[in-house]
């Protein structure tokens, strides 16, 4: 079944602009005070410690978070809690900005993590409104809004702070009402998920799919992925400082790099490549690339080198992420919202675990961590082809 035959092309296309428009704002406003926040809690006397958990919760929210978002987006529909989410984001963005003392910017960055993880609903949208062949290009032009959005706003959000410390945080808030008024006007339920929300979607018959091997393999695979480039981006400023004296300017900049190679890749290259080679051999050639790159960078001894590197990485996610996404939303029948949120709990399951373990073996040196993590890779590139060769009569 074709996209046109689920709706109107027009209202299709209105449907994933918005979508598109509503992650570019979310991770627009999430950019801003990355950089910023950690200093904003210091000035409210946290301790380093204490900075850590105001890091992690935002990913421990999002664990607990996703699951029950994506199942209620498959009871309730997807409209509903993406507007729920995105208020919640605004709100949570306003507490920065107003938050008295450390205890309240804490559950204002826990409020933040659990409305974050309106991503799942927002790819079930996208996976209701595209068919298989071009549903990997859809999620890759949502992977590419993700990654336009991170690239632009750590420049803005320090950019607003040097003209008042708290203004990125009423900005991001601005943003986020802004996206919540676009989304109540223009965003309408994909008619594919109204004629499926009065359907059986028991918590039994969730269990049964998820414990299936097709989608355990592809989950399994998302999670040891996630948790390898965690392992890795955790401790990319420390080891850019350490082994090259780089400073924060600088690690900017490659931190942009890495933004602008995944927006162009999972916005340009796989929209093209997926209808010719399916989303399984692309998740296998990511997979690759990422080994590669990380290999090439715990090597590194020379700039040239780490660009190299970093760009094999940024390229190999660009390529992963959506191709998986993908496939886990075509494995997930009329559960997918459901599914999606186990996806994104696991892969904050592993944004929670790589930084932990990163950091602890960057102090057995600075390409420890970048080695580890290449070694995950070559293990998930082992655990991909198996499932490629098992699954190859399903390509698409």
């Amino acid at each position: 079944m074709s996209a046109s035959a689920i709706a109107p092309a027009p209202t299709v296309a209105r449907g994933l602009a918005v979508i598109l428009f509503t992650v570019f704002l979310d991770l627009l406003g999430f950019g801003m005070i990355i950089p910023i926040l950690p200093l904003h809690a210091r000035e409210l006397h946290a301790t380093v410690p204490q900075v850590g958990w105001l890091l992690s919760i935002y990913s421990i929210m999002q664990l607990v978070c996703a699951p029950l978002l994506g199942r209620l987006s498959d009871r309730v529909g997807r409209r509903p809690v993406l507007l729920l989410s995105i208020f919640g984001s605004a709100a949570s963005q306003l507490g920065y900005a107003l938050s008295p003392s450390f205890p309240w910017l804490l559950l204002s960055r826990a409020l933040a993590g659990a409305c974050g993880a309106n991503v799942s609903a927002a790819q079930a949208y996208v996976a209701d409104v595209t068919d298989a062949q071009s549903r990997a290009g859809a999620m890759g032009l949502l992977g590419a809004a993700l990654g336009l959005g991170f690239v632009l706003g750590p420049f803005l959000g320090g950019e607003l702070a040097r003209v008042e410390p708290r203004l990125p945080f009423f900005v991001a808030s601005a943003l986020s009402g802004l996206n919540w008024v676009l989304a109540l006007l223009l965003l309408r339920e994909p008619v594919r998920h109204e004629k499926r929300m009065q359907g059986s979607l028991s918590r039994e018959a969730l269990l049964r799919l998820l414990s299936t091997p097709p989608l355990a393999g592809l989950l399994g695979l998302f999670l040891l992925v996630t948790f390898g480039f965690a392992n890795m981006e955790g401790v990319f400023a420390l080891f850019c400082h350490a082994r090259f004296g780089m400073d924060r300017q600088h690690v900017g900049r490659l931190f942009a790099l890495v933004g602008v190679v995944m927006a162009l890749v999972q916005g340009m290259l796989v929209r093209k490549l997926a209808p010719r080679l399916g989303e399984r051999r692309l998740v296998v050639a990511g997979i690759a690339l990422m080994a590669g790159g990380l290999c090439t960078t715990a090597l590194s001894y020379q700039v040239p080198s780490l660009v190299v590197g970093t760009v094999l990485i940024a390229a190999g996610s660009g390529l992963h992420t959506p191709s998986l996404s993908s496939l886990i939303s075509q494995a997930a029948g009329e559960q997918r919202g459901s599914v999606l949120g186990v996806s994104h709990a696991l892969g904050a399951l592993g944004r929670i675990l790589g930084p932990l373990v990163g950091t602890w073996t960057f102090q057995l040196g600075p390409a420890v961590p970048y080695l580890t993590a290449t070694g995950c890779m070559v293990l998930s590139l082992l655990v991909a082809l198996y499932h490629v060769r098992q699954s190859e009569p399903h390509l698409t």
